[in-house]
């Protein structure tokens, strides 16, 4: 397995900016993933990385050694994309085995290296089968004992898990990372959906525009989020914003309808800001049909149960906000609600840049 660390790098189609001096690392034997929304650069990065995209600025090295003068089949790396790319005519044997034919290996070598992955995957009784013959989860197995049989530096994986229903890619979450931990291998994995990267990754690099936001683990990210877009970006439903400003102590937003006291220490994180941004997750509202001291008034506005939890969206003031409840709370539209905030929760962000305050 391999180190991977990409420097500065710089990456563009025309006047639009892919990359914007990209630095990070992917450790020996890590599961990294680069999460992002669509357009942010991720699949340039990875194609990058895997020689099929060349940089105008920067380098990336395995193991301490540059590979940007290597062809992509040099740079030994493993890709697995959205479509799996079987060979529709060759069996589940023969798709596997194939990148193993241009090897000094004897058919007894290969007919062991095929079996063996194919047993880790759970498709050994499959192997005489053709693409057609195999559900959407099968073939992704297939597509990924393809790359593992040539026991690659890295795996790139470019969204892998897209084109399955959810069920399966609840499953398959779960079948990457065993494997990921079984082989001991390094995972550069690429996608927008943040189930799969908190989940899935040993670390989580966000990526908008081309720009790194924050790498850290999956915990931090969510819970220490470095500026208004991550924290937007990871969690759902997404985090509430709400623009406010600082009053004294407390934090109190431009209608008066929300007014929060804030600790000594926020009041003096936040200096002499005069724009805030305050962030509130789901979960961390508390909600009553009685009022109670420093409660906020909102109406009731959307419900949406959803089995476990319901979402409930409620107007404050002039902003909508949305809460996460037990199934049993059960208010009706238009019904007037109170709002409880512990101030150790929020998320503070200046209003001008967007960079965590507190």
């Amino acid at each position: 397995m391999a180190d991977l660390q990409i420097d500065n790098l710089s990456k563009s189609f025309g006047r639009t900016k892919a990359i914007n001096n990209l630095t990070l690392e992917v450790k020996d034997g890590e599961f990294l993933i680069l999460l992002g929304p669509t357009g942010a650069g991720k699949t340039t990065t990875l194609r990058c990385v895997a020689g099929l995209e060349k940089p105008e600025r920067g380098t990336i090295s395995m193991d301490g050694a540059p590979v940007d003068s290597l062809s992509p089949a040099e740079r030994d790396v493993a890709l697995v994309f959205q479509s799996y790319a079987l060979y529709p005519r060759k069996t589940v044997f023969e798709n596997m085995s194939f990148p193993l034919e241009a090897r000094s290996l004897s058919a007894s070598e290969i007919d062991t290296q095929v079996r063996d992955i194919a047993k880790k995957l759970r498709i050994d009784t499959l192997l005489d089968r053709k693409p057609a013959q195999l559900s959407g989860g099968q073939q992704q197995r297939v597509a990924l004992g393809r790359a593992m049989v040539r026991t690659p530096r890295l795996f790139l994986m470019d969204e892998p898990l897209t084109n399955l229903d959810f069920k399966l890619r609840v499953e398959m979450r779960a079948e990457l990372k065993r494997l990921q931990r079984e082989l001991a291998a390094t995972f550069f994995y690429v996608t927008n959906d943040q189930v799969e990267a908190m989940s899935m990754a040993d670390r989580i690099a966000v990526l908008d525009r081309g720009v790194l936001q924050q790498i850290d683990t999956p915990d931090n990210v969510y819970q220490h989020p470095a500026n208004q877009f991550v924290a937007g970006f990871i969690g759902s439903p997404r985090m509430n914003f709400v623009a406010c400003h600082l009053d004294r102590d407390l934090l109190v937003s431009a209608d008066l309808a929300w007014r929060i006291a804030l600790n000594p220490d926020q009041v003096r994180q936040i200096g002499k800001r005069e724009g805030l941004i305050m962030g509130l997750r789901a979960e961390d509202i508390a909600l009553s049909y009685d009022l109670s001291d420093r409660a906020i008034e909102g109406t009731v506005y959307v419900i949406e149960p959803l089995g476990d939890r319901t979402i409930i969206d409620i107007h404050v003031g002039q902003s909508n906000v949305k809460v996460k409840a037990a199934p049993s709370f059960e208010p009706s539209p238009g019904q007037t609600l109170w709002l409880t905030i512990d101030p150790a929760v929020l998320h503070l962000f200046d209003a001008a840049t967007g960079e965590s305050i507190a």
